[in-house]
């Protein structure tokens, strides 16, 4: 009896300590060890600002005058854009930005020359896939709609005129390439397929027409994630 209470006690022993040593090393594995780098999952959330380059198709009609042309002053503007990644690959992306056009006659209308000039809000939301396999450079592909609202309109020859708000869609490409886990580097280039129908009086005479834009946005600037 005396050796089974030895036995026995010597059992509860070991498994007392196996016990211990299992939670030590649990405990330890929960800890990072010195020196080891902590990366912490990106926030969804991300910001762009752009130099941006506004360059416009040379074209465009008035309707019932055969010959008439349309042409279009390029800008350079700033744009902001805010983007939210559901996954690695895949974001949404809000751009935000507005500039102006000057609207000039040409062919059979080119005697008119400036007709007026118009300010140009155009919102615009892509949903991009952004490639993930590159380390620092990260490209994307991106398409969406575009909603263009043209205020502040004045006329220069004409007597009136109004360019209606109109959709359009877009299509994007561009990259990132991140410094580090916050900050990066961008280039961007957009297509807007922007084809507004407008009214315009020219020495009294009332006509409708339609300004075929389609710009081609061209921008640079700094990428910056939460």
């Amino acid at each position: 009896m005396r050796a089974a209470r030895v036995v026995t006690a010597a059992v509860v022993l070991m498994v007392m300590e196996q016990q211990a040593v299992a939670a030590d090393l649990a405990q330890a594995a929960s800890v990072p060890q010195a020196g080891a780098s902590v990366t912490e999952a990106p926030s969804p959330w991300q910001i762009r600002l752009r130099a941006l380059r506004v360059v416009t198709e040379e074209s465009g009609y008035v309707n019932a005058v055969p010959g008439s042309d349309l042409s279009y002053s390029n800008t350079v503007t700033p744009e902001l854009d805010i983007s939210y990644f559901f996954t690695d690959n895949i974001a949404t992306e809000l751009i935000l930005g507005t500039t102006y056009a000057n609207i000039d006659g040409q062919g059979t209308i080119g005697a008119l020359g400036k007709i007026g000039k118009v300010w140009l809000l155009p919102p615009t939301l892509t949903l991009q896939y952004h490639f993930t396999n590159f380390g620092a450079f990260k490209p994307y592909v991106g398409a969406g709609v575009n909603y263009t609202i043209f205020y502040n309109q004045d006329v220069g020859s004409a007597d009136a005129l109004k360019v209606k708000n109109t959709f359009g869609t877009a299509l994007q490409i561009g990259f990132d390439y991140m410094v580090d886990q916050h900050w990066g580097v961008n280039f961007d280039v957009k297509k807007l397929f922007l084809k507004p129908d407008f009214d315009v009086t020219v020495d009294g005479a009332k006509l409708t027409g339609k300004a075929e834009l389609d710009p081609w946005l061209i921008g640079a600037g700094v990428t910056y994630r939460f």
